[in-house]
């Protein structure tokens, strides 16, 4: 049995503010389990490793024997949260909404338990309120507390609108953890006005104030920006196994250990234990393999993890390409300009090797792009009709294409 010092000391990993730490404690160590509220908002399908540092969290508190709520923002969904940007955010349809918040549920189980995870859609009671109730809410708060966010605040500022409806997000994100009566809301550095809201509300209906703890937004593979799809540095939790290896080892030494802090599932001592081997001369890269290896094995299995490194390892180490490599067929008249010379940048595009045109030009620019293994560009390719050529993008995406 894990004593209650040491569950908390893991809690506290990889947190960035525990807000009120004393009352946290105080509330953990009490022998009653606590109900762990965190909503997500089903604006995508498809979830990246950054959404999993907080899902993370929640696994170690399901652990350690406390209830972990999924609330699924269906409602919610519908405003699109405002934090963080600096226009009004598109409304989904009710269909879209559904369908995102399938996957949602398809792919969080990969962490958590799911016969000890209780799932929420904050529809079910939102639905319900009618005008008068909503009115009794939004009079809990001021417009002008509200303009205080950073968010609303730059967005008044700079002139850029405010839709009215943008204020309800807040309130009804704090009004989710008076119905659910949760004891601890969990969420990322952006949201603290959004999570301190339910404690305000609490109060105001009499419960007790929610414990929140902000956990940091998790840097991609270029260890500078946090990770996003738009930024195109993320790992998907739908990446194939040899995608998902291969983004892993292609994190920074330094950056290695923040994904080892966020991600996981090791001790604090076994974390340190591995800094200390690092310390003593082992090579960074095999450490970066283990941690390669349990991420992999967490969304696929410890086959494919293996599979997967052994596949790196042919690959990098011994100079062979992946056993498959996935065949795409593109008209030659479909990617030659009207001088009839090859738009190399189309051709990657056209093949998904790259997300868009732009992207490949900078690729190219960049030299990451290859054929047959050889680095090329737009002035010295020739692509001829009825062939099949393997192009390369750095070391990792790979595509064979037919010319017809």
């Amino acid at each position: 049995m894990v004593s209650k010092d040491k569950q908390l000391d893991e809690i506290r990993r990889g947190t960035e503010e525990v807000l009120v730490e004393k009352d946290f404690v105080q509330r953990y160590k009490q022998t009653k389990p606590l109900k762990i509220k965190v909503g997500f908002d089903p604006t995508a399908p498809d979830l990246h490793l950054g959404h999993t540092v907080i899902i993370n969290k929640m696994r170690q508190f399901q652990e350690y024997g406390h209830e972990v709520i999924f609330l699924i923002g269906d409602f919610t969904a519908m405003i699109g949260d405002p934090s963080g940007v600096n226009s009004t955010r598109p409304v989904l349809t009710k269909e879209q909404i559904k369908k995102n918040a399938k996957t949602y549920t398809n792919q969080i189980y990969k962490i958590l338990d799911k016969n000890k995870t209780r799932v929420e859609f904050n529809s079910k009671w939102m639905s319900k309120i009618d005008t008068a109730k909503l009115v009794e809410i939004t009079s809990n708060y001021t417009v002008a507390r509200m303009l205080e966010r950073e968010d609303f605040k730059q967005r008044f500022r700079s002139e850029n609108p405010i839709s009215i409806h943008e204020f309800l997000y807040p309130l009804i994100q704090g009004y989710d953890s008076v119905e659910l009566q949760a004891d601890v809301e969990l969420g990322g550095t952006d949201q603290k006005f959004n999570l301190l809201m339910g404690r305000h509300l609490q109060q105001i209906y009499g419960q007790k104030p929610q414990s929140v703890i902000m956990l940091p937004l998790l840097e991609g593979l270029d260890g500078i920006k946090k990770m996003s799809k738009s930024a195109n540095n993320y790992i998907a939790l739908t990446d194939s196994a040899d995608e998902m290896f291969g983004k892993v080892m292609s994190l920074s030494d330094e950056i290695m250990w923040r994904y080892y802090e966020l991600l996981s599932t090791k001790t604090i001592d076994e974390i340190n234990t591995l800094k200390l081997q690092v310390k003593d001369g082992e090579n960074p890269r095999d450490i970066k393999f283990i941690l390669a290896m349990e991420i992999v094995e967490r969304f696929h299995s410890i086959k494919q993890a293996s599979s997967a490194k052994d596949s790196f390892l042919n690959r990098f180490q011994k100079g062979k390409l992946p056993d498959e490599i996935e065949i795409v067929t593109i008209s030659l008249k479909d990617i030659q300009n009207n001088n009839q010379k090859t738009n190399l940048a189309k051709l990657l595009s056209l093949s998904e090797l790259v997300n868009s045109t732009s992207e490949g030009h900078r690729a190219i620019k960049a030299g990451s792009i290859r054929v047959e293994g050889k680095k090329i560009d737009n002035t010295n390719l020739v692509i001829e009709k009825n062939k099949t050529y393997i192009f390369s993008f750095g070391k990792r995406r790979f595509k064979k294409v037919k010319i017809i």
